[in-house]
């Protein structure tokens, strides 16, 4: 049986050969995919995988674009800030799938439809 210091230091060194930063996006994206999922069932194994690739899109993209737009890079140097940007990965990861969701079934509705007929339809709306 391995001993528990040798098995945490060997998950400190996975946690720094990935990065912490890089972890705690993975994590904050897989945790909103997961809420996602629960929230709003695939109906389908395909509409499962564009949640899945579009709430991680959507958590690690959206993530980074806040983190970057408020200069918190300094909260990656610290435990507790790490949990900071995996909050803000997370939220940011919530909405993906829905306006995908939304965007396809839009689609699917007007699958008929030319683009001059959608473009003026769009114009009507806003």
């Amino acid at each position: 049986m391995s001993e528990p210091i040798s098995g945490a230091a060997a998950g400190a060194a996975g946690w720094k050969l990935i990065g912490g930063a890089a972890g705690a996006a993975g994590i904050g994206a897989g945790l909103a995919a997961i809420v996602v999922m629960c929230a709003m069932t695939p109906r389908s194994p395909r509409e499962w995988a564009i949640g899945l690739i579009s709430t991680v899109v959507a958590s690690v993209g959206g993530g980074a674009a806040v983190i970057q737009h408020y200069g918190l890079q300094h909260w990656g140097q610290t435990p507790i800030g790490l949990v900071g940007m995996l909050g803000l990965v997370f939220a940011c990861g919530l909405p993906g799938w829905a306006l995908v969701r939304w965007l396809f079934n839009y689609i699917a509705k007007r699958q008929g439809a030319d683009l001059a007929e959608v473009v003026r339809e769009a114009r009507e709306v806003l």
